[in-house]
């Protein structure tokens, strides 16, 4: 299992024009490669009069299954590049299907590659790119009196603090990444002199949005 990883936000779509040329991006996270072949014989149903759906993916955790689509595009002008663009943002599990409604005017291979290469940057910079970081839930009780020391150093640590339970005593639901837990453990016992319990609660992944720039 991987600890960090770059993928898509759930689903997403944005459309350019190119030369007349209509190119709709649709953007969707798929973990397996029959959740991929889904996701494009959907768009393909949904957009049957587009002239091309041409389509790639990326799938695994070592990006062992990857496939590219021209779907009637000249050899090596549209798949690969959406393939490409993918690669180079370092998503994993990402689909992404560009439909195209022709305009008239023909684009040359350098000039398909680069419209489906930008079309696949505009439709996942829309759909968004979030970090996923395997994470330990510690769920952490003190006395109300640590409460404000204990939010202030997180603010300034490498721990997210994701609720607080208002009870008899303040009980703390904080992430933090498995391999500093003993580290985290450590440092909240010193800060609170050992005035705590602390139990570890689910490990999940942990998402947040990572900047287009």
């Amino acid at each position: 299992m991987l600890k960090h990883y770059l993928t898509v936000k759930n689903n997403g779509q944005a459309e350019i024009e190119i030369q007349k040329s209509r190119f709709i991006g649709h953007v969707k996270r798929c973990e397996t490669e029959e959740a991929a072949k889904t996701f494009i014989d959907e768009i393909k149903k949904n957009h049957r009069q587009a002239n091309h759906n041409c389509s790639a993916y990326v799938i695994g955790e070592r990006d062992h299954i990857q496939r590219a689509h021209d779907d009637g595009e000249p050899s090596g002008t549209a798949g690969v590049p959406i393939l490409d663009v993918i690669k180079k943002q370092g998503l994993k599990d990402t689909c992404v299907v560009i439909t195209r409604y022709f305009g008239g005017i023909k684009l040359g291979a350098g000039g398909l590659i680069r419209a489906y290469s930008e079309a696949t940057s505009t439709a996942i910079r829309a759909t968004g790119v979030v970090s996923r970081k395997w994470v330990e839930e510690m769920i952490v009780t003190v006395d109300y009196g640590l409460l404000g020391k204990i939010e202030h150093a997180l603010i300034d640590s490498d721990y997210l603090l994701d609720t607080i339970d208002y009870l008899a005593n303040v009980t703390l639901h904080i992430y933090v990444e498995a391999d500093q837990i003993n580290r985290f453990k450590t440092w909240l016992t010193d800060l609170t002199h050992d005035q705590l319990t602390i139990e570890q609660g689910s490990a999940v992944y942990l998402e947040t949005p990572v900047s287009n720039g």
